[in-house]
């Protein structure tokens, strides 16, 4: 039975232009059912308010809802996050990011890590998972956003703040070991080629970031390069097509050697790195 009823949402879903039907729909119905993913074989029968309840949640998706808009939660590295509407989805790819900045760090005795942008605090969480040594600091500008990321980080030790990432931390000036974020970075004159999800979901304070996408980015060398102690690394992420661009801000900035740009697994130019000259 529960194979009919996916085929069917899938075909809903298919139609309208959600990029993984399937797998949306076997994961909206194992959040009815409240089973493992892999246990939606095993399930035999689905009662009419299941049914009414799956039929629902797969009307919205296809109306380009967020899928972890209606879970309300979103898989990160080893965590799980609580997402909704008013805050930017954690996406897959930023999982990279968030590896470079625990192995950065992994070596060090008491690392001092600074998430900027933080978001749902995604990053954050994952390096406190990851690295309970590691003293994590992280901030949020949206409003909306920052009430997710203090769902996400209660109880994980990160020092959580709400302002703006090019003068937050002063008492951390030149201290900081580590800097990552993923910045918004979308040029606004790409605003129709943005997926459904993000552009109508996602806050756009997250997303768009001036005429050529890099404005944040060229805030984000100035910043963290006064947060950072000589010899310390910085990571972000941009869009597949500024591979070139973004590591060039770095560049043109004079202040950082080592730069390097980074693929994510299908290939694509995802983030960059680079250390602050001593």
């Amino acid at each position: 039975m529960t194979r009919a009823l996916r085929r069917e949402a899938a075909d809903v879903l298919r139609a309208a232009g959600v990029e993984s039907p399937e797998r949306d729909a076997e994961l909206l119905l194992a959040h009815v059912l409240d089973v493992p993913l892999g246990n939606l074989v095993l399930v035999e029968q689905v009662s009419p308010e299941q049914r009414e309840q799956y039929d629902a949640l797969v009307a919205r998706r296809a109306t380009r809802e967020p899928l972890q808009h209606l879970t309300g939660t979103a898989a990160f590295r080893h965590v799980e996050l609580l997402v909704g509407p008013g805050v930017f989805v954690p996406r897959p790819e930023t999982e990279l990011l968030a590896g470079w900045a625990i192995e950065a760090a992994a070596g060090m005795e008491s690392p001092v890590v600074v998430d900027l942008c933080t978001g749902s605090g995604a990053i954050a969480r994952a390096v406190a998972d990851e690295l309970p040594a590691a003293d994590v600091h992280a901030v949020e500008l949206d409003e909306g956003a920052y009430a997710w990321a203090e769902r996400n980080l209660a109880g994980t030790g990160v020092d959580l703040r709400h302002g703006d990432f090019a003068t937050a931390f002063d008492d951390l000036l030149g201290r900081v070991d580590v800097v990552v974020c993923n910045p918004p970075y979308i040029p606004l004159e790409a605003w129709e080629s943005v997926a459904a999800e993000a552009r109508d979901h996602d806050p756009h304070l997250a997303l768009f970031s001036g005429d050529d996408g890099l404005d944040a980015i060229r805030v984000l060398a100035v910043r963290a390069a006064r947060l950072l102690r000589p010899g310390g690394v910085l990571g972000f992420e941009h869009a597949d097509v500024q591979g070139e661009a973004a590591p060039g801000v770095l560049h043109a900035a004079g202040r950082w050697v080592d730069v390097v740009d980074h693929r994510d697994l299908a290939g694509r130019p995802r983030f960059t790195t680079a250390r602050l000259a001593r």
